[in-house]
């Protein structure tokens, strides 16, 4: 009950009132629907669909994905030194010998000891189909394993690692570096390299070769920083020097490299020296490049300040600035024309040592100053540029290994060898007192 003057109504008096009743009559009560239970037999089908969608989903990314079609083994996380190489061998015999036909010369990874910084060998890695192993250079022994469901377009090796390249298709696109010593997996990178591709060691880059297009990857992420050539999908155009030119061989050195370009517009054959890393990727940093008066031209050898390049008919060799393209020197050649046709891969067949700049012609070898390139000696008859052992040169005849003196070209002597019929060319290179020979498909380990 309210008090006399209020305007507030007690609860129990709205209790007792009868409800309000229009004048068409009382209110219908709206009655709320049941709730839902979700136990019929069209909720479990329901529910069942939506289980073997997510399912199947789920089996076909695992079953088309990366992770589902590699394997992995990975070995331990350090191995002993290889022992010091103070003298040639009197002989070396076969120890060990596989498969490897995605490696263009043997790879042999080096890793920095620890205590100095010196880099030293410490892995032999081999490739074919789609595996790689990293094996012990003494037994050949397989310490890791890293295969796809891929075919591999090469293996080679830079900054104490394997880079393994797979093709995916029509290109070799799929770039994987895999840890020198123990296997594991690092930076991994898309590009679009040609089939029949090398990867070549700048320094601090890897770049891929091809008769009409290159990139370049930068180390450790492998982000791309260089495209070079007939760009796939042009999203800058007129960023590039020259187009619809071909590619021959290719050198690097630290910071540069240089190729031999044939352009529709040019009456010969160009060399131009390329940075690496310029500020954009499609916007090519070009040293120098300069025409060779030449035809069927090829890259020798590469320097901080030089570049060589040897043509036929005569047979000489055009030395370079390698930053102005100014001429300074021309050396005949002991070269028959013959030998002028772009190497494999387009990679020049050769090797430096802190002396000498070494070249494979196809039908012998030529050793160049490190200082001004110009021709030192030659070796007729081999099999391939060489290698150094024990502070002497080793290059490839049919007979086995002759030994060089590195300046004078002297013969020391010849380490007979049987190849067992393989006459083809043969690339060389050591890992402690290995010598390492890779003939077409199989690389065989020598001590």
């Amino acid at each position: 009950m309210s008090s006399p003057g209020s305007d507030v109504t007690d609860i129990e008096d709205v209790l007792d009132e009868p409800a309000h009743e229009s004048a068409a009559g009382p209110r219908p009560v709206e009655e709320r629907p049941p709730a839902r239970s979700w136990r019929t037999r069209a909720d479990f089908i329901a529910v069942a669909l939506i289980a073997v969608v997510s399912v199947t989903a789920s089996v076909l990314t695992w079953a088309f994905s990366d992770a589902r079609a590699t394997t992995s083994v990975t070995g331990p996380s350090s191995w002993e030194q290889l022992p010091e190489v103070t003298a040639l061998p009197p002989s070396l015999a076969e120890v060990w010998r596989a498969k490897s036909g995605a490696t263009q010369s043997p790879v042999v990874v080096q890793t920095a000891v620890k205590e100095t910084g010196e880099e030293k060998p410490s892995t032999v890695v081999t490739g074919d189909g789609g595996t790689v192993n990293g094996r012990d250079p003494l037994t050949g022994d397989v310490r890791w394993t890293y295969s796809r469901d891929l075919p591999l377009c090469v293996v080679s090796t830079a900054w104490s690692r394997a880079m393994a390249l797979y093709s995916k298709g029509t290109n070799c696109s799929e770039l994987t570096s895999l840890d020198g010593i123990t296997g594991e997996r690092r930076a991994q990178r898309n590009g679009d390299a040609e089939p029949g591709t090398a990867l070549l060691n700048e320094g601090s880059h890897l770049i891929t070769t091809g008769s009409k297009f290159l990139e370049v990857y930068r180390r450790d992420d492998l982000v791309r920083s260089l495209e070079f050539g007939g760009l796939r999908a042009i999203v800058n155009p007129n960023k590039q020097p020259r187009v619809g030119c071909t590619y021959g061989s290719m050198a690097v050195t630290s910071g540069k490299f240089a190729i031999i370009e044939r352009c529709p517009d040019d009456s010969s054959d160009r060399v131009t020296v390329l940075k690496p890393n310029p500020d954009k990727s499609d916007e090519p940093k070009v040293f120098a490049s300069v025409t060779t008066n030449g035809k069927n031209a090829q890259v020798v050898a590469v320097t901080e300040k030089l570049v060589a390049v040897a043509v036929p008919s005569p047979a000489r060799l055009l030395i370079f600035e390698s930053e102005t393209g100014n001429q300074v020197g021309e050396s005949p050649l002991d070269v028959p024309d013959a030998d002028f046709t772009d190497p494999p891969n387009h990679v020049t067949r050769g090797f430096t040592t802190r002396t000498n700049a070494f070249w494979f012609t196809g039908s012998r070898t030529v050793s160049l100053s490190l200082e001004t390139l110009t021709p030192q000696w030659t070796a007729e008859g081999t099999l391939g540029a060489g290698t150094t052992l024990a502070g002497r040169a080793l290059i490839p005849v049919k007979e086995g290994l002759r030994v060089y003196e590195q300046a004078t070209g002297a013969v020391v002597g010849t380490i007979k060898l049987n190849r067992e019929g393989y006459t083809g060319p043969v690339q060389l290179a050591t890992a402690g007192p290995v010598v390492l020979e890779q003939r077409g498909e199989t690389l065989v380990a020598l001590r």
